[in-house]
């Protein structure tokens, strides 16, 4: 989500741009889906169905990537900047994402100006992690390679420590590694994205901008990718399959063989297991390592939202809590569901409400090419605009 240098690099923005795609797909189940209203589970085991799992799991990319590509993209703006420069961006830019999680995105997703429920989701942790960052990248790659290493690949041992209560430790520690629920006398805040791991994969994605940096070799760097997505699953595979180590909730053969492989994709992601970020990026060094050199129709069409994701971003949730109030609206439904959408108490209109998965389909790709047009106006104004200094915020 960060300003690149003047000549982007497409393969990043392609891949940025197909995960802001599919993202939209899980948004518009949560908003529109059977019982989804009323945390309808679709990784439950006991409840889903094989499409349903598939339809959550290929979206589970998208935070990664989103993570890690904010780390490459911090490697490439300061590649031609200053330390010093690249600290005063990554603090004010992470400060900045924290208050737009908070204030912005909050009231788009839940339309409640009271803000009784507060979701520190994916916006914030990015922007805990540039703040972190940006004190981090006065040290050498060497060392920010091996503190991201052991954040990611070590995290999963502080697992069996555990926290409840509301005391400053507890809290502190839901958003270090834990996640949890903080009530105040007008708020119930949850913290989804406690930001530890999400820092390791920050760090790594800031390492990782170093093959993209000018000069650098094509053919080296192809290699590299190709090592990184074969390394990534195959590690997975030797954790993942013996129930090894790198995910607290080990997977169970179940009644059938489509079911047990959905057990062992049934990965923890609140917060991030290794195994969970290895299974996520290693594909996606293969996309990077595929689009190399891709230039067509198709990827266009994805460009256009890899390169204005931040606007994207908060626009899509915008579009599609707004067009799930306007479905109610026009189908007789009572749409005051939405207005304010309450997660721990959504009525009983909730529990009668929702499509079938072929209408979310339809619907996410309505909405993708809806929002298409304003995203390449955005674009194309920013490329015009390059001179603007609050554009790299935007």
């Amino acid at each position: 989500m960060e300003k690149l240098p003047a000549k982007r690099i497409e393969s990043i923005d392609l891949l940025r741009g197909v995960v802001m795609v599919i993202m939209a797909l899980d948004h518009v189940r949560d908003y529109f889906h059977i019982n989804a209203l009323t945390g309808n589970d679709p990784t439950n085991l006991d409840t889903t169905t094989p499409e349903l799992f598939f339809t959550r799991f290929i979206t589970h990319y998208c935070a990664p990537v989103f993570v890690f590509l904010a780390g490459s993209s911090a490697f490439l703006y300061g590649s031609k900047r200053t330390k010093k420069d690249l600290f005063k961006f990554l603090s004010t830019r992470g400060l900045w994402l924290i208050f737009v999680e908070i204030v912005i995105m909050n009231f788009v997703w839940w339309f409640d100006p009271n803000y009784a429920f507060i979701n520190l989701q994916v916006i914030w942790a990015i922007g805990l992690c540039m703040v972190s960052l940006s004190s981090l990248v006065f040290l050498p790659l060497r060392a920010l390679l091996a503190i991201g290493l052991l954040l990611v690949l070590g995290h999963n041992l502080l697992d069996v420590i555990t926290y409840q209560g509301q005391d400053l430790k507890a809290i502190l520690w839901y958003v270090l590694h834990q996640g949890g629920f903080v009530q105040t006398q007008d708020h119930f805040i949850l913290i989804m994205y406690p930001i530890l791991p999400w820092i390791g994969v920050i760090i790594l994605g800031y390492v990782f901008g170093c093959l993209y940096k000018t000069g650098y070799p094509v053919e080296k760097r192809t290699r590299m990718l190709l090592w990184l997505c074969i390394s990534s699953i195959l590690l997975f595979l030797i954790i993942r399959i013996p129930n090894l180590y790198g995910d607290p909730v080990p997977w169970i053969e179940q009644d059938n063989g489509v079911f047990t492989l959905l057990s062992v994709l049934n990965l923890t992601k609140y917060p991030p297991s290794l195994s969970y970020l290895l299974i996520t990026l290693g594909p996606a060094f293969l996309f990077l390592y595929l689009t190399e050199n891709i230039s067509n129709s198709i990827t266009k069409f994805f460009l256009v939202f890899g390169r204005v994701p931040f606007f994207y971003y908060v626009l899509h949730v915008f579009v599609i809590h707004l067009a799930a109030i306007l479905g109610l609206l026009i189908s007789g439904g009572n749409y005051k569901i939405m207005l304010p959408l309450n997660p721990f108490s959504p009525g009983k209109d909730a529990q009668d409400y929702g499509y079938s998965l072929f209408v979310v389909y339809l619907i996410w790709i309505l909405v993708v090419a809806f929002l298409y047009f304003p995203s390449k106006r955005y674009m194309e104004y920013k490329m015009r605009n390059r001179h603007k200094w609050w554009l790299s915020y935007l």
